[in-house]
């Protein structure tokens, strides 16, 4: 099947279990997110991928969260162990206050989300999925992976859902990890 063609629901179904078995196997952290990396071409040809883990502690000014890669498919550009800080923005509500997937479509939506996104311009990225992994009610790490295209087949946003969920157990919590956001009802820290 060609990168371009649109796989019918089913298909991706029997894809996604062949996918999700191979991933099964590895037997670190090295090799799933590997494995991972392979899947989300299957899933996203031509995307880049990510993971940002929430650094953020209870130090840290509230309404502020601290982020770094853990992961990324483009290492020389998006560097792992690349910091940022993000603020109380709709994109950090929705991940990591009301723990939702985002789904940004179009260069528009992506320029508005991401103030780094001259930077991810230069590679034709012009839309996302985030998908926050959760431990209780905090989000201790984002899997992302950005698209070429403007916009998402629903198959393509569920694979990449499934593949997040597959590859969490693979990714450590922050120690100490703890914010707090405003608007949030829940005690956001996490037992390590």
């Amino acid at each position: 099947m060609s990168t371009t063609d649109t796989l019918a629901p089913m298909a991706l179904t029997s894809q996604m279990l062949g996918m999700l078995g191979r991933l099964a196997q590895a037997r670190s952290g090295d090799a799933a997110l590997r494995q991972a990396d392979l899947l989300r071409l299957e899933i996203a040809h031509g995307s880049i991928f990510s993971i940002q883990q929430n650094m953020t502690t209870a130090h840290d000014p509230a309404d502020e969260l601290q982020l770094r890669r853990f992961y990324s498919s483009e290492a020389v550009t998006f560097p792992v162990r690349g910091a940022k800080r993000k603020t109380l923005t709709p994109w950090v509500k929705c991940l990591f206050l009301r723990g939702q997937v985002f789904v940004g479509e179009g260069a528009h939506v992506l320029a508005s989300t991401f103030d780094d996104f001259d930077q991810m311009s230069d590679y034709g990225v012009q839309s996302v999925i985030n998908v926050p992994l959760m431990r209780g009610n905090v989000c201790y790490a984002t899997f992302n992976v950005f698209g070429a295209h403007p916009h998402w087949q629903a198959q393509q946003v569920l694979g990449i859902e499934l593949l997040a969920l597959a590859v969490a157990r693979w990714i450590p919590c922050a120690p100490g990890l703890a914010y707090r956001l405003a608007g949030s009802s829940f005690n956001s820290s996490v037992e390590t």
